[in-house]
């Protein structure tokens, strides 16, 4: 599809929108990046450029500082009630439903994901992400502390928000992990500096002016565009409280080392190599499905992917079969195209990356059950792909490949421990799913794995109230639920000699 034919797809005010300069947002403004310096924008269906960003650098992270700074400390927003927080968070969730049409068109240009997937998941769980997270801005409370020393004392500690927050979020869900960041620091009282990533700016950018629209005042949401140069000064500036990042193991790690200087709080949701576990006895009507969903959604472009399927030996025909059958009912094509189930990935070098991967994986002796190839001769599409026998020194099983490729692998046994310690042979610890009739197996089964989230008879799913987050290498801290308040606030305590 040429760039024609995609902008034909496109509603008159997201042409519009597209065919704007597109600036940064700093205290309420917009404006372009100091340095003068902007990047392209590609649709990854087609790898033609579709807009101009402003490229932010150190200088521009230093004013959006200042501005988020202003605003925590000596603005409106520093005086706001909680209530009056919330009304504004749950008035933004409002806003976004009323352009729901056109966020989802930027999502499925930008990003690629098939323009169903954005209507269906991304833009309602945004708009529900808002209003569960403005929910909480009235009950951020502390405690009233016994005290065992003598004297006569009165203790008690307060929940305060931790200050100006740098967030830094990925490419596969935009707009959605944009809400995810923004959401709770805003119920907590924080303002924020956030940095979309540079493949898909797009949609960030639209929220800045919906926020705006909502009436959020000048420095408390403040948007930069622009690179790792730009995510850098952001984890590393002293006059940041906090960054929250969402990304790669690999990038997670230079985060942390960046907030040493001024030892900021960090959280961060990283990488997965999610185990999906089916029993002999699961209802294989919702195991197979359930598991194709698992890894081919979002064209596998999910931290908590079903990446490594361990399957039972006496079932383990069949459910190749079914994989390769539901692989083979995916209709693969452009995000905007409606009837598109399956888009391309992100870009030509996420494209390289997993390409690489189905290489890697023939040359260690996997094999090919479906899939394995490129699709199309242009944009960045990859077929839906199973690989058969795969061992746990393959590179496809070890690493996050961030693709439509699962790796299946038979167990022969019903020793949990054992099924357990298969699962939990990863660097990370993320999500799990585990597909059974049996109950009692699947919660025993549950407690024994390492990982954040373990789902039964699901893969993949998520509600605003439920905290997500990842063990080991996939990450510090939750995000959703009560949990991810206590991210975006310092306790403090305080005592009294009466």
């Amino acid at each position: 599809m040429d760039v024609a034919l995609s902008h034909g797809l496109l509603s008159g005010n997201v042409r519009d929108f597209i065919a704007r300069r597109h600036r940064l947002l700093i205290g309420g403004e917009w404006s372009d990046a100091r340095s003068g310096k902007s990047f392209a924008v590609f649709d990854p269906s087609n790898g033609q450029k579709v807009a101009e960003v402003a490229q932010a650098g150190p200088e521009d992270v230093d004013a959006a500082v200042v501005a988020a700074r202003y605003a925590f400390e000596d603005g409106p927003w520093s005086k706001m009630t909680p209530s009056q927080r919330g009304k504004l968070v749950w008035k933004l969730g409002d806003v976004l439903e009323a352009h729901a049409g056109e966020l989802a068109e930027l999502e499925a240009l930008d990003n690629g994901k098939p323009i169903s997937d954005a209507r269906a998941v991304d833009v309602p769980f945004a708009c529900e992400m808002l209003r569960y997270m403005a929910g909480w801005s009235t009950k951020i409370t502390g405690q009233t502390i016994p005290v065992s020393a003598p004297g006569d004392w009165h203790a008690y500690s307060t929940r305060e928000p931790v200050g100006v927050v740098g967030q830094i979020i990925p490419w596969n869900f935009p707009l959605l992990m944009a809400v995810w960041k923004i959401a709770p620091a805003l119920a907590a009282g924080c303002t924020i500096i956030l940095k979309p990533a540079e493949q898909t700016p797009l949609s960030a950018i639209r929220l800045g002016e919906l926020i705006q629209e909502a009436g959020f005042p000048p420095g408390v949401v403040n948007i930069l565009t622009g690179d790792g140069i730009a995510g850098a000064a952001i984890a590393g500036h002293p006059g940041i409280d906090k960054v929250a990042f969402t990304g790669s193991t690999e990038v997670g790690k230079l985060i942390v080392q960046a907030a040493v200087g001024n030892l900021k709080k960090v959280s961060l949701e990283l990488g997965g190599k999610s185990p999906a576990i089916v029993f002999p006895d699961a209802d294989l009507d919702v195991a197979i499905p359930g598991t194709a969903s698992g890894i081919f959604f979002n064209m596998g472009q999910c931290c908590t992917a079903g990446s490594r399927l361990f399957v039972h030996e006496r079932i383990f025909d069949r459910m190749m079969q079914g994989l390769a059958d539901e692989a083979a009912k995916i209709k693969i094509g452009p995000g905007l195209d409606p009837a598109s189930r399956m888009g391309p990935l992100v870009s030509a070098e996420q494209f390289e990356r997993v390409t690489s991967y189905l290489d890697s994986g023939r040359q260690q002796g996997a094999e090919v059950v479906t899939g394995g190839k490129r699709h199309g001769t242009e944009g960045w599409f990859v077929e839906p792909t199973v690989l058969a026998k795969t061992t746990p020194e393959m590179r496809v099983v070890r690493e996050e490949i961030f693709g439509p490729v699962v790796c299946a692998m038979p167990f022969g046994d019903d020793d949990l421990d054992r099924i357990a310690r298969q699962a939990n042979a990863t660097e990370y610890g993320l999500a799990a799913s585990i597909w059974t009739r049996d109950i009692g197996i699947a919660h025993k089964l549950a407690r024994k794995l390492k990982a954040g989230t373990v789902w039964i008879n699901v893969h993949n799913f998520l509600d605003a109230a439920v905290p997500f987050g990842g063990y080991k290498q996939s990450g510090w801290g939750r995000e959703m639920g009560y949990e991810a308040i206590e991210l975006y606030t310092e306790t403090k305590a305080v005592v009294a000699l009466l």
